[in-house]
């Protein structure tokens, strides 16, 4: 039974603001058996979400039912063994695949969108479809900003977006991709913008929407901010640490507090 004479122990306060690992307790010289299982609980879900296979049809399927044409290409990562170990080979495509997506050039265009895999299968299946199609319903409204390609790429990092943009001539390109799995969030998606899109184009050049999943940032406060950094990154013509997320003055009083999907 705890003394009300004590002060309140902080740290009891912040489990209730964070799922961060705190006031655990203890038992003897270590953790409490619950605490101790959920960790290994958390970490069998995240390995799980790095090495869990890419649906590529059905995420394909859900794409073709928003109505936009989809194209699917790979890395030179042969397998998921492959890209874990070769993070140079999911920078670059597959020749057949660069190939193909070249045939697929009608004209070139403001904004093409990639979704690939990343390190967490988990968050691309949950998560990516709805935010196109959040992301599709913002870029419409205003201003109108067409999404001519979407892209579908297996063993992918973000930089094969480059290359991706560079073949298909768009002036921007959108990454939407599983990001690296934490212990609090297996399934978190992130969104990577870049501006004339080309092989070498550094991280500082890019911006990131990140922690899109249930327990983070909603799919349409998500959509909201990739919209508006889309806008502003045409406009001005940059993307990375020259472009300043400002979305959050111009976000509707309501956004991110509907349900996801």
């Amino acid at each position: 039974m705890s003394d009300p004479a004590l002060p309140r122990r902080p740290t009891l306060d912040l489990r209730s603001f964070t799922p961060a690992r705190v006031a655990l307790g203890r038992s003897g010289a270590s953790l409490p058996t619950k605490a101790l299982l959920d960790f290994t609980l958390d970490h069998a879900r995240a390995r799980d979400a790095v090495h869990a296979a890419f649906d590529t049809p059905r995420l394909i399927a859900d794409l073709d039912a928003l109505g936009v044409a989809v194209t699917e290409v790979r890395s030179r990562a042969v397998d998921r063994g492959d890209y874990l170990r070769r993070p140079d080979l999911g920078r670059q495509l597959d020749p057949g695949s660069a190939q193909r997506l070249a045939r697929s050039i009608s004209a070139p265009c403001q904004l093409a969108v990639v979704i690939g895999d990343g390190l967490s299968t988990a968050a691309v299946h949950s998560h990516a479809a709805i935010v196109v199609r959040r992301l599709l319903q913002s870029l419409a409204q205003g201003d109108a900003v067409a999404v001519r390609h979407v892209v579908v790429a297996s063993g992918a990092r973000v930089a094969l977006g480059d290359e991706i943009g560079a073949i298909l001539g768009a002036r921007m390109v959108v990454m939407l991709i599983g990001e690296r799995p934490g212990l609090s969030a297996p399934d978190s998606l992130g969104a990577y913008l870049t501006f004339a899109p080309r092989p070498g184009r550094t991280d500082a050049e890019r911006n990131c929407v990140s922690n899109i999943h249930h327990a983070g940032l909603s799919h349409e406060e998500a959509a909201f901010k990739i919209a508006w950094l889309v806008r502003e990154g045409l406009a001005r013509e940059i993307t990375g640490v020259a472009l300043k997320d400002e979305s959050a003055d111009r976000a509707p009083r309501q956004i991110g507090t509907s349900s996801p999907g």
